[in-house]
């Protein structure tokens, strides 16, 4: 069981997060665009604010680390508004699941140049590709960084175990992909139901996302990580990147041709592979393995990582969504949390399921210890449970815009029909006849003419395309500086030496 936690005012207004956005980049008819990545917006490899993710369509839009919530949604506003303007007749895609796709094999994976952490980046994407289909690989979504000063690994792994127990509620009060284009699931079982032309759904599917057609792989179902410690927790980690996986041996490093398949036939290619709706994370240093950085280091900070895009909100999320899982955290943070078990990892897996594809039916049921709990009374009570924590941080900060966030959020559980998931279903049947790709490529269409039409000063402009030079120069001087052969980089990066801390 985790010791209680001081929240002092101090603690309070040190608080940090910053936001880590992707949105595929589609054309004029809602499929997914096939261009490079624009040069106008510098080198996906060093840009510190724009990348690709999966593939060289798949936008991610990172901000630093902020103070403020209000700070932080500006920094990602003026992104956008640079992004926007070189475009052309693309748009960014608001939704999580993806637009209309190519046959898998023709989605165009990133691309990083010629230096070997270039190519490295390229044959990760390639090997996650072969290992998960390309498909499962464009869905989009936004992760959430968040910090508090003074806490230790522990009191991080404490959070992390009430996270996951209790981040059924985000999927609830916030899941927005309870529809899906079918070609996404073309060839698949999928048990959804027709919405309309070329769309499918469930009736009270919060998140597909999140659920059993969303991230989700069979073989990492075989990795048992605890997070009651950072040890445990990177032992997992360390056995899942060191084990052979039969199914991976047989894909191979390199193909026949001697073309590169995948960086490595172990359980995981490296440590980013590993899906969770949450991870703790450490900054790492230029080559150093994040397993590494978390071993020597500790716990820097916790990455959100079940949050949709919302498709209503111009920049994928709202302020007072933010403002709530600010006080999520310090909720999950400041609740006793005691250790995690096997069997208890296996039923949050269950109640994740349930509720990505069901949340919102009426009379739902959970696992809660081992008895049955109905969802509306467990997830009221965590929102009760937050909102004396959202008052202690307005007082502190001023204001009452936490405590307005956490009514928003109980005022959603009594009206399930307030939530998006619920509002995607409704404007998709009411204004698009039920096709969930012609409604998204609406609201993408309105969100990229709002955002243009905003003020973005000269000087500002000015400062965007001066880094994008500059993240294009540093990737020219990483492909001159590289001495190694990249067969030599990629056995040496993996090196399971590279994992540990020498005692």
């Amino acid at each position: 069981m985790s010791r209680p936690i001081s929240l002092s005012p101090e603690r309070l207004r040190g608080m940090r997060r910053g936001i880590e956005k992707e949105s595929l980049r589609a054309d004029r008819h809602g499929a997914l665009a096939m261009t490079p990545h624009p040069e106008a917006l510098g080198s996906a490899l060093t840009h510190p604010h724009i990348t690709t993710d999966f593939s060289e369509s798949q936008m991610e839009l990172i901000t630093g680390v902020h103070a403020g919530v209000e700070a932080c949604l500006e920094e990602l506003r003026r992104v956008h508004q640079f992004v926007y303007r070189e475009l052309g007749d693309d748009v960014l895609w608001v939704a999580s699941m993806p637009c209309r796709l190519p046959a898998d094999e023709n989605i165009p994976i990133g691309r990083y140049g010629s230096s070997n952490v270039g190519r490295a980046k390229s044959v990760y994407r390639m090997g996650l590709g072969h290992r998960y289909g390309r498909r499962m690989q464009t869905i989009s979504g936004i992760h959430y960084n968040w910090s508090l000063p003074g806490l230790g690994d522990d009191e991080y792994f404490a959070l992390i175990r009430n996270f996951r127990r209790h981040s059924f509620l985000l999927l609830l009060l916030f899941g927005a992909s309870p529809a899906l284009g079918a070609c996404f699931v073309e060839g698949r079982d999928h048990g959804l139901e027709p919405l309309g032309p070329g769309s499918l759904h469930l009736p009270y599917a919060t998140s597909l996302r999140m659920g059993r057609l969303g991230y989700q792989s069979d073989a990492q179902s075989s990795i048992s990580a605890s997070y009651n410690n950072l040890e445990s927790y990177a032992a997992s980690l360390h056995d899942a990147l060191t084990r052979p996986y039969p199914a991976y041996e047989a894909i191979g490093v390199r193909n026949p041709g001697g073309e590169y398949n995948q960086l490595a036939t172990t359980l995981l290619q490296i440590e980013n592979e590993f899906y969770g709706t949450i991870r703790p994370k450490r900054t790492i240093g230029p080559g150093e393995r994040p397993l590494h950085a978390l071993r020597a280091r500790g716990v820097e900070y916790v990455e959100v990582r079940c949050m949709d895009l919302d498709p209503f909100e111009p920049l994928g999320i709202a302020e007072s969504t933010m403002r709530f899982l600010d006080v999520f955290l310090l909720h999950c943070l400041s609740s006793p949390s005691p250790e995690d078990t096997p069997d208890e990892i296996a039923q949050l897996k269950r109640n994740q399921n349930l509720v990505a594809t069901a949340g919102r039916q009426p009379g739902l049921r959970l696992e809660r210890g081992g008895r049955s709990v109905a969802l509306a009374d467990w997830a009221a009570e965590i929102v009760a449970g937050c909102l004396p924590l959202a008052q202690q941080v307005d007082a502190v900060l001023g204001g009452d815009a936490y405590a307005r966030a956490v009514a928003q959020a109980d005022e959603r559980l009594r009206w399930l029909q307030t939530t998006p998931s619920a509002r995607v279903l409704a404007a998709a049947r009411s204004d698009f006849g039920g096709s969930f790709c012609d409604f998204v490529l609406a609201q993408s269409e309105q969100t990229k003419g709002a955002l243009r039409a905003l003020p973005f000063p000269a000087e500002v402009e000015a400062e965007f395309r001066a880094e994008a030079l500059a993240s294009l120069q540093a990737q020219r001087r990483i492909e001159a500086a590289d001495t190694q052969s990249f067969e030599d980089y990629r056995v040496d990066y993996l090196s399971p030496a590279r994992l540990t801390v020498a005692g």
